[in-house]
């Protein structure tokens, strides 16, 4: 499938709703049957949907655990898009409570996300950077 940046930030918009809800359906909806996906890119992956899907639901290894509903922020964006592959890049905010008035960890985002015929992610590999704060 060709994808355009619409359609890959269409899929994005849909990642961010999967991780705020936690809602099974949107979560399956992303990946494809044989996807892979990896918290970085030295990681084996966790292979096929229903291995992703049960990660975000059940979090263990890379994923720590569930992020308390408000208590994290993030903004995702094509930054290309060649064909069925894209590169997103981004930020992901994180906060002591759904208040967000203490920043606790903010991160700079690189993503490299092949996609389906059915615009579906095949393979998700997660690059990523931490802002140190100030001294």
């Amino acid at each position: 499938m060709t994808m355009t940046h619409a359609g890959v930030q269409a899929w994005l918009d849909r990642y961010v709703e999967g991780w705020r809800t936690y809602d099974q359906s949107i979560v399956e909806d992303l990946f494809a049957e044989d996807a892979e996906y990896r918290y970085h890119p030295w990681d084996e992956p966790i292979r096929g949907r229903a291995a992703i899907v049960d990660n975000w639901l059940n979090p263990s290894g890379p994923a720590s655990g569930r992020d308390e509903p408000g208590t994290w922020k993030a903004h995702y964006a094509p930054f290309a898009v060649d064909g069925d592959v894209a590169v997103v890049l981004g930020e992901t905010w994180y906060f002591a409570d759904a208040s967000q008035a203490v920043e606790e960890r903010h991160y700079w985002n690189s993503w490299t996300i092949e996609f389906d015929a059915a615009g579906r992610c095949r393979r998700f590999t997660e690059y990523f950077m931490q802002r140190k704060k100030a001294a």
